[in-house]
């Protein structure tokens, strides 16, 4: 089958979830014989790039600010694909992409049109009255336009059926099974030596929490400074149209030199800060499945995660929930696990084992794939009988 790939920023991911979920899904259908493009947006995908892992890209232009971004892409992306790829499969990814989903239902009416949806976007901080409202009717349309919806938690695919009436089918966010060697050379750019730093993995946007970590850790080492005297704490990740919290991130650590900002970064680089930390933390209040967190506990790390649904489905047995948004509990968090090492070692073992068994991408593949040919096959025979 040929399948179009929408709303992602692109390939390589470069950071982001939805764009890591992208990648692996496409390379492991083109590996099952599919056809793949996926579209990305020019700022995003590097100049000359035409194909990764065997999947073709197609670089398409965008009105880059915080409102437009995301719908102008898609529909340059759609346009493409109803003229020059023809696909068997639409793939929408996010609830603002799948606003536009109806266009290859009335354009392209013998294709599937298949939508994931990854997280309600419209609950994130950065959002005003008017992107809710837009991003409710991408909810919406997701569930009304498309063959199948897919929620990528359990949580997501209740809310679905509770808010439109329709059952979405669930198929997770994966992970690749790691084993990875600490480097200390890719570290000590960042002032970071092993094992001696915590970590926070994300987009400094207001709704995944750093501004409550930051807080958390310096009361932590206000409360124990003996213990976390030698420690430093981690923020990978940068801005995604939110330099204005970024500033005042960076704010909240001035002049604490145990806080370090490390921008975006991926590749061996990020494999590094994953591997070399001593656990990691995820503050997040509003998630789909994060991504994030089953790629720490891939690294067997163990996981302080707030304890929001999307997060626990994941990290509720095998991490160390705190009530999102709890500074003080938060801080106890960190003391607890930085006071034992050997407990944070067995979470993280625990955590690996659980995640390579219950979340691996070539499943995810396999089921997407059939979810594909299904609905495939229906419209075939449906247009055989007219």
């Amino acid at each position: 089958m040929k399948i179009a790939m929408i709303g992602q920023k692109g390939i390589p991911a470069q950071f982001g979830g939805v764009e890591t979920h992208v990648l692996e899904l496409s390379t492991r259908l083109t590996r099952l014989g599919h056809t793949v493009t996926v579209y990305g947006r020019s700022w995003y995908v590097p100049k000359g790039t035409n194909r990764v892992n065997g999947i073709r890209v197609v670089r398409t232009p965008s009105l880059r600010t915080k409102h437009l971004d995301t719908v102008s892409a898609s529909l340059f992306a759609i346009l493409h694909a109803l003229v020059f790829v023809r696909p068997d499969v639409y793939h929408f990814h996010g609830v603002g992409p799948s606003l536009f989903s109806w266009i290859p239902r009335m354009f392209a009416p013998r294709a599937t049109v298949v939508t994931t949806f990854h997280s309600v976007d419209r609950m994130h901080e950065k959002w005003g009255f008017f992107s809710r409202l837009v991003l409710r009717l991408g909810e919406r349309a997701a569930f009304a336009f498309a063959d199948e919806t897919i929620a990528v938690s359990k949580t997501l695919a209740k809310y679905g059926e509770q808010e439109y009436g329709r059952r979405a089918t669930y198929i997770p966010n994966g992970i690749t099974p790691v084993r990875t060697s600490t480097d200390p050379l890719l570290l000590s750019p960042f002032g970071l030596e092993p094992f001696h730093y915590i970590a926070m993995v994300s987009r400094l946007v207001p709704h995944k929490g750093a501004h409550t970590l930051l807080a958390a850790w310096q009361l932590a080492r206000k409360r124990q400074p003996e213990l976390l005297k030698d420690v430093k704490l981690a923020i990978v990740g940068g801005s995604a149209f939110t330099d204005s919290y970024v500033r005042k991130l960076h704010a909240m650590a001035a002049h604490n030199d145990s806080i370090v900002f490390t921008g975006y970064q991926r590749g061996d680089t990020l494999t590094a800060l994953f591997s070399g930390a001593r656990f990691m933390v995820h503050p997040s209040t509003s998630e789909g499945l994060p991504i994030a967190v089953l790629e720490e506990m891939s690294h067997g790390k163990a996981v302080i995660a707030a304890d929001i649904p999307e997060t626990m489905e994941v990290a509720g047995e095998y991490g160390v929930p705190f009530p999102q948004g709890d500074i003080g509990a938060l801080a106890d968090a960190i003391i607890d696990l930085a006071t034992d090492p050997m407990q944070a070692a067995a979470i993280g073992h625990a955590a690996r084992t659980f995640v390579e068994d219950e979340y691996h991408w070539d499943d995810i593949a396999q089921d997407t794939a059939a979810l594909y040919r299904r609905h495939s096959m229906v419209r075939q025979g449906v247009f055989a009988v007219r």
